[in-house]
């Protein structure tokens, strides 16, 4: 379960954002600001991607029809890579996302792009090689997945229809690799819907170094369960298909307690045309949630996690025979957290590894023996490492960001493989995050607070500032003109002894004698942080301009503070993150300027789901609550990420029931909106209609409101402005 729905490419971000000092313009900030002008959104450094050099980079420009070569010293274009005005016969409007083979002399360019779900796609590619001047379509046999340079820049791998295919860029020949693929039955090369949403990735096949190979997960998912949903006509965009007879769609679901995918691990040899099947061991209620190629010639890393997902193995695979052994296990009391799969890095040398582990209570870097035994700490504490960001090979240096000097901010450090530490140049107090040149010659720098918009600065590597990239003076200079306040930083203790990290926006002309409604907004969801010193400006400063308190509260289970505070709610989903707010709620109302009467809640998603059962436990504490697509009974979410936090309904019903709002309808207190979209993939309308149905037959009264085709996001044309609309209406009206 993840907040926001998007393509991932380098530095392609939108930043919403929320206070910087409190100004004394003349206007107070409006919804139509916000969502149909745009006025509040900022700049950022798009779309920058270093070459080979690391003295350069490449963007696109010209709405995204030119590939630029610009210098890093400078930020002067130097020469153009590809401009589509060259090719207007081909039709191509734009480019999505390109990548370059290893010589940089061919271009993979991605046009036309159509989202699966969160992180898959489908796109039209095309294959520019910068010598001849030719641009050729990858394929004519339909829209592609995936496609990706091998290193050797001899071929692309692409998936298409759940198979594998290649193309040999000599003579542009395509070969299928695999035949089995089938629409709910059979994925090569790609995980199926759970494993997207859950393990984070939308690639499951990866070329050998040498460029000869290609290893792929095989998904066979038909025993899973499926889940269906019906497709309206709608308008944004309009699916005139369905105009009479509305459109069932279905796919694969596996819901808590239910199968998954039987899963195998494959190395298809380009040599001798031969695929190969690894040795993952007998079980198949597991799961194999990454590979990954090792520095050893034809040595394949398969992580291999059991179903309760609190025992890691990792596999060394011979490609050639398939055999394979453990070199690496890892246990844990509760569960191993997905968010770190990806921050395993093997030395050039082939003999070690380093590994980001929560093993010592808080989350670190370790430096492994290649058989798995440990060197060394490489950093230790009492706080997190929030992120492994890069590994300069020739400095033999990681880079990491941490929660070290507070959870609320976020550092950038760098450690030696003998671990010692240093602080890197130019890292401010607030939240920061790093962008390296391939070279490591230049980095970006980025760092905003929670009341100074994001700034965009290269630095060289000896952390000289070479120039700010982007400042956002023109975000400072429309907020100028806006009346609000900064965002500010409490915390308070528990009737329990807990200390939770809270933050406030209080209204305009705040008055410290009179006394204003609060709205409270969180999403609580495991290992999530919102009271953070970091830049964000939306609904929550709109509605601190209607007179309203603007209250953050990180409750229990929420990340930064280490494994036990993080995993406190393991087996007992929604209980302790409930109570927390409540409890939160008593602190307000403590406070002489807070009208503890007129105290709301709301969430979107899993902070939907713990906004409504505050509203079911809270015994009338709060006035008002909102949950936009919220879980209802976590019986109906998928089961990787379901049993992860509570294991499957069948070894622990109770830590199911006794948090579900199903189970609490009958103790409904206060005015409470429902919203969902219909065509949500994620957390199913589902959870809606059947908590619906609870209210009613307890008879209690509500609002409930449904969108036509949106997904879990609900967006597209003027969706997202009626749903803040309808959020803000029904405060006004009721809080």
């Amino acid at each position: 379960m993840k907040k926001f729905f998007g393509i991932s490419i380098w530095l392609l971000i939108w930043f919403s954002v929320q206070p910087m000092l409190a100004q004394q313009g003349t206007q107070l900030p409006t919804l139509e600001n916000w969502l149909q002008e745009y006025r509040f959104f900022g700049r950022s450094v798009r779309g920058i991607n270093s070459m080979s050099d690391g003295l350069h980079y490449t963007s696109l420009v010209g709405r995204g029809t030119i590939i630029q070569r610009s210098a890093y010293e400078t930020g002067l274009a130097v020469d153009t890579l590809f401009n589509l005005k060259d090719f207007e016969e081909t039709g191509i409007e734009s480019i999505d996302d390109y990548s370059f083979s290893s010589d940089e002399q061919q271009i993979l360019l991605a046009t036309q792009i159509e989202p699966i779900y969160r992180r898959s796609f489908t796109a039209q590619y095309y294959i520019f090689n910068r010598d001849s001047r030719k641009l050729i379509p990858l394929s004519s046999q339909g829209a592609q997945q995936l496609a990706s340079f091998n290193p050797k820049g001899t071929h692309i791998a692409f998936v298409r229809d759940n198979n594998i295919f290649l193309v040999n860029l000599n003579d542009y020949t395509e070969t299928q690799v695999t035949f089995d693929g089938e629409k709910n039955k059979i994925i090569n090369g790609a995980p199926d819907w759970v494993y997207e949403e859950e393990f984070g990735f939308s690639q499951a096949f990866h070329w050998s170094e040498g460029g000869d190979k290609i290893a792929f997960i095989r998904f066979d998912e038909r025993e899973v369960k499926e889940f269906g949903m019906t497709m309206f006509a709608g308008q944004a965009p309009e699916l005139s298909s369905n105009s009479l007879y509305p459109e069932h769609r279905v796919w694969k679901y596996p819901k808590a307690g239910e199968g998954n995918s039987i899963v195998s691990v494959h190395v298809y040899d380009l040599n001798s045309g031969k695929t190969t099947n690894m040795d993952i061991g007998s079980e198949t209620d597991l799961y194999i949630p990454r590979i990954k190629w090792t520095r050893k010639n034809d040595v394949l890393c398969i992580y291999r996690l059991n179903r309760l997902q609190n025992e890691l193995e990792l596999l060394s695979a011979n490609a050639m025979t398939g055999q394979s052994q453990v070199f690496y296990k890892e246990t844990n009391a509760a569960y191993l957290s997905e968010e770190y799969f990806d921050d395993l890095y093997f030395l050039p040398n082939g003999e070690e590894f380093i590994w980001l582990s929560e093993k010592s209570g808080y989350t670190h870097l370790y430096l492994h023996q290649i058989d798995g035994k440990e060197l060394r700490a490489l950093t230790e504490g009492s706080y997190d490492v929030t992120e492994f960001v890069a590994y300069d090979e020739k400095e033999q240096r990681v880079y990491y960001q941490s929660a070290e000097e507070s959870p609320l901010q976020r550092g950038i450090y760098s450690v030696n493989l003998k671990g010692k530490k240093k602080k890197t140049h130019h890292h401010e107090a607030g939240w920061n995050n790093v962008q390296f040149s391939k070279s490591f010659e230049y980095f970006i720098l980025t760092h905003s607070t929670a009341n100074t918009p994001y700034t965009y600065t290269l630095c060289n590597k000896k952390g000289k500032k070479i120039r700010v990239l982007e400042d956002n003076q023109a975000l400072v200079t429309t907020l100028s003109e806006y009346r609000f306040n900064a965002k500010e930083f409490f915390e308070f203790t528990t009737s329990d002894g807990i200390t939770l990290n809270g933050s406030i926006i209080k209204p305009i002309d705040f008055d410290p004698g009179k006394q204003y409604p609060v709205l409270m907004t969180q999403y609580s969801g495991p290992n999530s942080q919102q009271v953070v010193d970091r830049w964000s400006f939306g609904w929550e400063q709109i509605m601190a301009a209607q007179g309203y308190l603007i209250v953050t509260v990180d409750g229990r289970g929420t990340g930064a503070r280490g494994e036990a505070f993080r995993k406190s709610t393991y087996l007992q989903l929604g209980k302790y993150e409930t109570i927390d707010q409540i409890e939160a709620a008593k602190y307000l109302q403590s406070l002489s300027y807070v009208d503890g009467e007129r105290i709301g809640i709301w969430g979107w998603s899993f902070g939907g789901f713990v906004s409504t059962l505050a509203l079911m436990k809270g015994e009338g504490i709060f006035k008002a609550g909102i949950a936009v697509a919220p879980v209802t009974n976590w019986r109906y979410y998928d089961n990787i990420y379901t049993e992860r936090f509570l294991r499957t309904p069948q070894e622990n019903a109770t830590g199911y029931d006794e948090n579900s709002p199903l189970f609490f309808a009958d103790k409904l207190e206060g005015n409470y909106l429902l919203i969902h979209g219909t065509a949500d993939d994620n957390v199913h309308w589902q959870n809606a209609a059947e908590l619906a149905e609870r209210l009613v037959q307890a008879d209690k009264d509500f609002e409930m409101f449904y969108y036509t085709n949106r997904n879990h996001g609900i967006y597209g044309g003027n969706t997202r402005y009626h749903l803040y609309k309808k959020k803000t209406r029904f405060l006004l009206e009721n809080l």
